[in-house]
């Protein structure tokens, strides 16, 4: 809150109600705000009102945290006025008091507690895993001081073991480059992560040399020579820019091959940071599962870099790794360690249902939604459904999927996804430019049936949250560039596997696998498209255009269906053409409220 990523989450007697971003309620990206749609939505699920909450938790020391700013104002005085005073009056006018504000606008009189920062972030990675004890690493920019973290999870206790503190971050040094390289910091890293594998790692030892000093446990500093973040209002300064010889790239602006060098060095070293602090966890814990959680968490090919090592036997990612996902962590933090409640018995499953923790609607709903808007569209039986959707696909449609409860966390898994032909060696240019209107070097996850994910991809476990990369099987592949013969977007151009729109230039993938208890409707479409046209894979991509959060509520799908060249909306058991509704500039912005009253 008031910060990024604002959320709410609610649980009951330990297990996951609700929990959403204030983002998908409000469609403005990264709100900050105070979360009321969010906490209206979890009461409204729960069937109870704010009197009947035993606490309410906060995810951070907000004191804590204006100690930070103001000590690190103090060491870089008079550096850093312009970026103090900016601060300064949202800090003393609401910041500061957390507390005051969830009394006024929840009207709640119990009690309110404030675990700080990482033991959020821990309590999100441990306690809905699978796991009874594992080892904890949290990564991000930074909390109230601390930037990273590790230590043990056991039962229903957390113990926490190292810190690492600001301003040395391994977040913040890859949001540097995320700025350097003209992407927008805390909403763009990904992009950087999508960027890296059309370039070759050429200025690591630049990194190295220059930037930040990694020991052999994979603790770290950061010369603070050539960053801006702890006095001024950008990331980076001259020195950095000189030390990569140009400024920063300006957004949407051309991608140079040094662009693509620069993101697949901070990659490789980010990659590298984290097995060694891994490696040093694993000596030091004994532990032979990880948990995972903060902003870098959501570094899928890190993750996956670490999955492949076999440093641990099993990993778990909390799917909300970000701070969003920390509204959650601090409430079972509350019912696990302050209030000492156990867990459940062993289970091989983790606890977050899926993801699937936001609202659903109603068909009638649906077609309440529809009819007012003028809409043109059919009905179908439930049972129908899987085998319509796996026809438009082979047919080469792009298929907006809206179904059930909303996804936690910013990974669309066959809830709110925009789903399309993964063989199609067309389909990531055309999805990219003419439904999502995004950069084209941008790759796609492929969602696949769990029971056909090894046949696929090189990987002998589930990936349920999209938040490991692994590689295309061998058998898959189609043609590999020799000699570098395609090197920065000119690899795009390459038909690069069977299912190549879900085939990044590095022959990887995101991947999405699903099972049919967790996700049965989306579990048997793909049935379909195996049994019928052999391939159970399908490109799952978020349903958004880009600069807009996920969609919400079915007005909230229907704006972005018929403002983009999407050719199917299959939501719920409606059935919606673009063609026949041609007419509509659909341009309206109501949205489904959950505010309190």
């Amino acid at each position: 809150m008031y910060y990024h990523d604002s959320a709410a989450a609610l649980i009951k007697d330990g297990k996951i109600v609700a929990a959403a971003q204030e983002e998908r309620f409000s469609r403005k990206k990264h709100d900050a705000s105070y979360p009321k749609n969010a906490i209206a939505y979890c009461l409204k699920e729960a069937g109870i009102a704010p009197s009947d909450l035993a606490y309410v938790v906060f995810y951070e020391k907000p004191f804590l945290k204006f100690e930070r700013i103001l000590e690190t104002y103090f060491a870089f005085a008079p550096s850093g006025l312009r970026s103090f005073l900016k601060s300064m009056p949202i800090w003393l006018k609401r910041k500061l008091w957390i507390k005051n504000e969830i009394r006024k606008n929840l009207g709640f009189e119990g009690k309110i507690l404030f675990p700080d920062h990482h033991t959020s972030h821990a309590a999100a990675a441990f306690f809905p895993s699978p796991f009874r004890r594992a080892a904890i690493l949290t990564l991000d920019g930074v909390g109230e001081w601390t930037t990273a973290s590790y230590g043990v999870g056991k039962d229903n206790s957390l113990k926490t073991i190292r810190t690492i503190r600001f301003p040395h971050s391994l977040g913040l040094l890859y949001s540097a480059f995320t700025y350097y390289l003209g992407f927008k910091v805390n909403s763009g890293e990904y992009k950087v992560m999508g960027l890296a594998p059309y370039g070759t790692p050429l200025y690591k030892d630049v990194i190295y040399k220059h930037l930040v000093d990694v020991k052999s446990d994979g603790s770290f500093r950061l010369n603070l020579r050539y960053f801006n973040y702890c006095a001024g209002l950008t990331m980076t300064n001259r020195h950095f820019h000189n030390l990569f010889g140009a400024p920063p790239r300006k957004p949407e602006s051309a991608f140079t091959q040094k662009h693509m060098d620069i993101a697949a060095s901070v990659q490789a070293v980010t990659e590298e940071i984290v097995l060694a602090m891994a490696e040093h966890i694993r000596r030091e814990t004994g532990a032979k599962n990880i948990c995972l959680s903060g902003g870098v968490a959501l570094n899928c090919v890190a993750n996956g870099k670490l999955l492949k090592k076999k440093i641990f036997e099993n990993i778990w990612i909390q799917p909300a790794a970000g701070d969003a996902g920390s509204a959650l962590g601090a409430a079972l933090y509350v019912w696990h360690q302050y209030l000492k409640n156990e867990r459940p018995a062993d289970d091989a499953r983790d606890a977050m249902k899926g993801t699937y923790l936001g609202p659903s609607f109603t068909d009638e709903e649906i077609g309440a939604v529809l009819r007012d808007a003028g809409i043109v569209y059919t009905t179908a039986p439930r049972s129908d459904i899987p085998s319509i959707t796996a026809r438009l696909i082979h047919d080469q449609c792009v298929v907006g999927w809206f179904q059930g409860r909303m996804e936690w966390g910013p990974r669309a898994l066959g809830g709110r996804s925009i789903i399309a032909d993964a063989r199609s060696p067309k389909m990531q240019k055309l999805v990219n430019l003419k439904i999502k209107f995004r950069e084209s070097f941008r790759p796609f996850a492929p969602s696949v049936r769990y029971e056909d994910a090894s046949a696929y991809f090189d990987i002998d476990r589930e990936s349920p949250y999209m938040l490991l990369v692994a590689f295309v099987r061998e058998n898959k592949i189609k043609n590999r560039p020799q000699n570098n013969a395609a090197v920065g977007f000119a690899k795009l151009d390459i038909e690069r596997s069977e299912i190549s729109a879900v085939t990044h230039v590095d022959y990887s993938a995101r991947l999405h696998t699903v099972r049919k208890d967790t996700n049965p409707l989306y579990h048997e479409m793909l049935s379909v498209m195996k049994e019928k046209y052999n391939c159970p894979v399908v490109i799952n991509t978020s349903f958004n255009v880009r600069g807009e959060p996920i969609v919400c509520t079915p007005q909230d799908a229907l704006n972005c269906f018929l403002n983009t060249e999407m050719d199917y909306l299959v939501i719920g058991n409606h059935i919606v053409v673009k063609a026949e509704n041609k007419n509509l500039a659909h341009t309206a912005h109501y949205h489904t409220k959950y505010e309190l009253d």
